[in-house]
């Protein structure tokens, strides 16, 4: 149990600082789908296990597009908002419907603005990723002491989601091991 506490520590530790890109740390320049599609998987691998789900296709973003869930491409090439759109989105359906996802973007996107919902999703990603590293680390947990405003319960309570995802499928994903490795009592 020793070396499953360990390890779990080990993994809670590493993705403690996980960050996500705010608006003005995305490129400005406009890109070409592949370097899209790479960038946003450089941005999740971390927190996305490519072997379990797949994170972005070109075929994945033509939906995204024919869906309305973000806007097409200017000459084939996509902007700052376009990504900022793609991290959200790929780490949401990990959590939520396409419809979900689509429909909580436009509500954000009219109470706050893109840039300030993009960066208010990606602090309270962090956070949550921060919040479940720290319970796999043993340490104590930081409870709430501000009241959540209404317009973002969605984000908080997706984001937590997501995290609480990774947290079991990593948890589970090392028990599993172990119990493979025969370090068990019976």
């Amino acid at each position: 149990m020793d070396e499953l506490q360990a390890d779990i520590y080990e993994w809670g530790e590493s993705l403690v600082h996980f960050h996500l890109p705010r608006w003005d740390e995305l490129p400005e320049l406009d890109l070409y789908m592949d370097q899209v599609i790479t960038l946003v998987d450089r941005y999740l691998t971390p927190v996305i296990r490519t072997d379990k789900h797949t994170l972005l296709t070109s075929s994945m973003v033509n939906n995204y597009v024919k869906k309305g869930m973000i806007p097409p491409p200017e000459k084939k090439r996509y902007t700052r908002r376009h990504v900022a759109f793609l991290v959200a989105i790929t780490l949401l359906k990990q959590v939520l419907t396409i419809q979900e996802i689509k429909d909580g973007i436009l509500f954000q996107g009219r109470v706050v603005g893109i840039r300030n919902a993009y960066n208010l999703f990606c602090e309270e990603q962090e956070k949550a990723v921060q919040h479940v590293c720290l319970q796999a680390m043993g340490k104590p947990e930081q409870t709430e002491t501000e009241k959540i405003a209404v317009e973002y319960l969605a984000v908080k309570a997706a984001t937590a989601s997501f995290a609480n995802k990774l947290l079991a499928e990593k948890v589970i994903e090392m028990e599993s091991q172990y119990l493979e490795k025969g370090e068990h009592n019976d």
